[in-house]
């Protein structure tokens, strides 16, 4: 669900010619100034703060400034790999995207273009972003498409697997670093070597040093844990790791995670699918610091249940206590995987929102299992066919990127 941040970036370039005619060439010269070079191709510091500003609106985790700068390098690579092949994206086109993207936050498409621009963000910013992931698709299909082959093998093969997924149980460890302002790329490279680490001393060591996460004080270590509770990209990431080997670095608000995969076992027992997770999540304000820490300690000390933290807000803002009922593939990412860890009644306080400024006191309330429901090969086809279409767009999105000549 998209929150609106309260966040303002503030872009007058179209009225600072009116307003401060004296400043407006200087200010206009800085902001429409070229940040990056991809070959004859710029980016300019108006498209560079717009992007930051819409990756802000919709809660994207991370280093928004680095990611902006690598998106928008990519939209440049995909927009020549696109006319070289006569590729182009109508209006209507364009407007089905917007959409259908408005909708992921149950939003109409009007609704979420006036959140944006109360947010600074231009909507030429957001047609720019739908038609670059439009051409992309167009781009993709065309060229890789008649390669994609998935045999009846292949087929059985996962069905077998998504038949007894339910059962797996998986045995992690996790190290997850909080970013601080300022100091997100040098952390960044911390998480990059923590995700090297192929052995258990050296990533309990890691966990015990560097992790915000309660399990630091047992070198990380996790318990045994369903894998349809964890969220579902994630699953196959770690039914692919051998004992010891480590995910690569996840990104989550406010913090940088890695796991480590320690075993997997099968139960006869076969768990139902998760349909719903119910959470309550109350927002302190100090971030990490000592005191919000050990106020969080004190809530949870004296909870039991979701249902309790309604007497810890009383009497304070309503919005700070969040609490929702959410499909699995609907949980913000971040959520998704501490709620994963957790049984009902448990809580975890590894992540923070507003830049670091607010502590999340998350408690996992319950989850509905989900009816039986026979997956059709239909559907494992298309899954899989779209797997290998990913893996053909990034290996020559890598390509474009080698070949390319990008200063920044």
């Amino acid at each position: 669900m998209m929150k609106t941040n309260m966040r303002r970036i503030f872009l007058a370039a179209a009225t600072a010619g009116a307003l401060l005619s004296g400043a407006a060439p200087s200010m206009a010269q800085g902001l429409f100034a070229p940040v990056i070079k991809v070959d004859d191709q710029v980016i300019t510091r108006f498209e560079l703060e717009q992007r930051i500003a819409f990756l802000t609106l919709i809660n994207t985790p991370g280093n928004l400034e680095k990611l902006a700068r690598e998106q928008l390098i990519d939209d440049r690579l995909k927009e020549v790999a696109a006319r070289s092949i006569g590729v182009q994206v109508s209006d209507d086109a364009i407007a089905g995207g917007v959409a259908e993207f408005a909708a992921r936050g149950n939003l109409k498409p009007e609704q979420f273009l006036e959140l944006a621009a109360q947010e600074g963000v231009e909507k030429e910013t957001i047609f720019a972003f739908v038609r670059s992931g439009l051409m992309w698709r167009q781009v993709v299909g065309a060229r890789f498409a008649p390669r994609v082959s998935v045999s009846e093998n292949d087929i059985d093969r996962a069905m077998d697997a998504l038949g007894n997924r339910a059962s797996v149980r998986v045995l992690l460890s996790e190290v997850v670093i909080p970013l601080r302002e300022g100091y997100e790329e040098q952390i960044a490279e911390i998480a990059e070597q923590v995700a090297q680490i192929d052995n258990y001393a050296d990533f309990a060591q890691a966990a015990e040093r560097l992790s915000a996460a309660r399990t630091r004080e047992n070198g990380g270590k996790l318990g045994w844990l369903p894998i349809n509770q964890l969220p579902e990209p994630l699953r196959p990431v770690l039914l692919s790791l051998a004992p010891a080997e480590t995910t690569s670095v996840i990104p989550m608000q406010g913090a940088l995670a890695v796991f480590q995969m320690r075993g997997i076992a099968e139960n006869a027992y076969r768990a139902p699918e998760i349909a719903a997770v119910e959470y309550a999540a109350l927002y302190l304000p100090g971030g990490r610091s000592a005191e919000t820490l050990a106020e969080a300690a004190r809530i949870e000390s004296e909870v039991d249940t979701c249902d309790d933290l309604y007497g810890e807000n009383y009497g304070l803002a309503p919005e700070r206590l969040d609490r929702q009922s959410l499909a699995p593939k609907d949980l913000p990412r971040d959520i998704a995987v501490e709620l994963g860890k957790l049984d009902a009644g448990e809580v975890s306080t590894n992540l923070t929102r507003a830049n670091g400024q607010e502590l999340i006191f998350l408690m996992m309330c319950g989850r509905t299992p989900a009816l039986a429901e026979d997956t059709s090969r239909e559907d494992v086809s298309r899954q899989l066919r779209n797997q290998q279409l990913e893996s053909f767009a990034n290996a020559y999105l890598d390509e474009l990127r080698t070949d390319a000549r990008i200063q920044e």
